[in-house]
């Protein structure tokens, strides 16, 4: 069986999850605590970090980048990179966004710090770095609408994987109750019809242990 290593709140992990999920490709998930450094998974993954796909065969893929592009090659009949080259570009270009800019300005500040900070033994979260979190969200929030209301999705006419690094970091945000969705109305729109999707379901059901997501987290229609 394919098996996926990943933590539930991790958004390169979700990325990958809602990839397999659109694309139909079976899998099962194995949760990963990275911070106690299995040397079995340091194996398949020096950086001990998550996700890591496992194939059948043995083959192990680190890197939710990596594993995304991939998928895209091994199963290309529902492609998430784009048809034409200006296509993919434009959608690297995103998925580089949100997993670069997007997770150092706002979702380290705020997820990391209120949730894994602690797992990792790195001490206390840093409200200053909380705050800066809550800032930067809203600019990311309008270059999303803004996205949103010029083309049909993120990166163009196609859903792709763009959509799919975006939502997989708001909906870690959203389950921890950080998204002010009132901020953007385009973004919003968006990210409902995302989660509508049926590749989001499972993400959706998912609960973690010790926080509960407000109650529009599953609620299609906010």
């Amino acid at each position: 069986m394919r098996v996926l290593y990943h933590l539930p709140l991790s958004p390169f992990a979700r990325k990958v999850r809602l990839a397999m999920a659109e694309k139909r490709i079976p899998f099962e998930l194995r949760v990963e605590r990275v911070w106690e450094r299995r040397p079995e998974f340091l194996e398949m993954n020096p950086a001990c970090t998550v996700p890591v796909l496992q194939e059948p065969t043995g083959l192990a893929i680190a890197d939710s980048y990596a594993i995304c592009e991939y998928l895209d090659e091994a199963y290309p009949d529902t492609g998430l990179l784009g048809r034409t080259l200006a296509e993919r570009a434009e959608t690297r270009r995103l998925v580089a966004w949100f997993d670069g800019k997007f997770n150092l300005e706002v979702t380290r500040n705020l997820l990391f710090e209120k949730q894994m900070k602690r797992m990792l033994g790195r001490g206390n979260p840093d409200a200053s770095a909380i705050r800066a979190g809550y800032q930067n969200l809203r600019p990311h929030l309008d270059y999303i609408g803004w996205l949103a209301e010029t083309r049909s999705w993120l990166a163009g006419a196609q859903l792709s994987l763009a959509d799919f690094a975006a939502a997989a970091h708001l909906s870690a945000l959203d389950y921890i109750g950080d998204i002010d969705w009132s901020l953007n109305d385009a973004a919003k729109e968006w990210y409902a019809r995302c989660k509508s999707r049926p590749s989001f379901r499972a993400l959706l059901a998912e609960r973690v242990s010790g926080v509960t997501p407000p109650a529009h987290y599953d609620d299609l229609d906010f």
